[in-house]
């Protein structure tokens, strides 16, 4: 394996995805708006309601997940939507490049992106709503980022094996898949409220578990005991299958004919 080439060709990827960002003024808007949207209506809630340093700082972990993989997500998902929505996906896979060139490429960019708004919204969440962050210091804090980055490309490796299958049709999941994700999870509330049928599901995520090792040092305990290892052990299997699902895909298409059908 050629190491440079291989880095080249991700990079470019990745240089397309900033550019992309960098000239629509809109990729930029939604960066901020909705995450700001979304933290500041919570955050006034909570004062609303009164609640304790610990309860504020359990909800607003929940803002800071959904806005966060949103934002992180999207970046992989539009690494083949942008494709479709210029009907060019076929020209993309006639270069000599591969599915993981494609997805690291984008990621990191999302991983950009993520992380501005992840410390964006934290600075906010402690200066003007007292998050404290002082309990778990920045070391959980940073761990608990990566745990939404590996969500994010879960949902993203999720998102584009549905656009290569059902093709226009599939679009809609970008932007719905975060929010059933975080609804499962616990986004707002522990899991426990939910059915046990929907308890059981919420379990095998592996949002749940980050989100639940974040929350455990504000006095709120894990059921399971290791929340973090069993996300990482989640996500791995996660990542692992949605690449391999992802590559299946690109190959039905090609046999379906749905990359000429999305492209001129």
């Amino acid at each position: 394996m050629n190491l440079p080439v291989e880095f080249s060709k991700s990079f470019a990827f990745a240089a397309r995805a900033m550019i992309m960002n960098r000239r629509n003024v809109f990729a930029v808007f939604e960066m901020f708006f909705w995450p700001l949207i979304g933290l500041f209506s919570v955050g006034f809630l909570t004062r609303f309601l009164q609640l304790d340093s610990g309860a504020v700082s359990f909800v607003l972990t929940g803002a800071l997940a959904m806005n966060t993989i949103q934002i992180a997500q999207l970046d992989i998902s539009y690494s083949l939507l942008y494709d479709v929505w210029s009907k060019c996906l076929k020209h993309e896979f006639i270069a000599p490049i591969r599915l993981g060139h494609v997805i690291l490429g984008a990621g990191v960019v999302g991983l950009a992106r993520g992380l501005i708004v992840f410390a964006v919204m934290t600075v906010l969440a402690v200066y003007i709503f007292a998050m404290d962050l002082t309990t778990p210091g920045l070391v959980p804090l940073a761990i608990f980022f990566f745990g939404l980055f590996l969500m994010a490309a879960i949902e993203g490796a999720l998102v584009l094996s549905l656009v290569l299958t059902f093709g226009h049709r599939a679009e809609v999941t970008a932007w719905a898949i975060s929010y059933l994700v975080l609804l499962l999870s616990g986004m707002y509330y522990p899991v426990s409220l939910l059915p046990p049928g929907v308890e059981t599901l919420a379990r095998a995520i592996p949002l749940t578990h980050f989100l639940e090792y974040f929350r455990s040092f504000y006095g709120f305990p894990a059921p399971g005991g290791h929340p973090l290892l069993l996300g990482l052990l989640l996500s791995a299997v996660y990542l692992t299958v949605g690449y391999a699902l992802l590559a299946f895909c690109l190959r039905l298409s090609r046999r379906r004919g749905i990359l000429l059908k999305l492209s001129e």
